[in-house]
């Protein structure tokens, strides 16, 4: 199993829109081979920097998603929204837990 953790920055003033739309869209990542779980956050202290951590059953199927023609399509209708790139980090559990 791998855990993602997506960043990403939303301009100012744009994130209910952005909001709005990344719900609409998630069923797609949720509906993905190896999709295990998954939760998205805002930060706190900086309402516009918003979080999504996912599970995934290995890192082949986070590539699958990554290249999919559905990942595309949400990363079209959020793109207007995003102030940076969006940044993801791929972990994995150490082998003594």
């Amino acid at each position: 199993m791998i855990t993602v953790i997506i960043e990403r920055h939303i301009a100012e003033g744009l994130e209910t829109p952005y909001e709005t739309a990344i719900g609409k869209l998630s069923n797609a990542m949720t509906a993905a081979p190896g999709y295990i779980s998954g939760e998205s956050l805002m930060d706190s202290r900086q309402p516009n920097h918003y979080v999504v951590i996912a599970r995934w059953s290995t890192e082949s199927a986070w590539n699958y998603w990554v290249r999919s023609k559905e990942r595309k399509k949400m990363l079209t209708a959020i793109n207007p929204f995003l102030q940076t790139d969006e940044k993801f980090t791929l972990l994995k559990q150490l082998a003594y837990h």
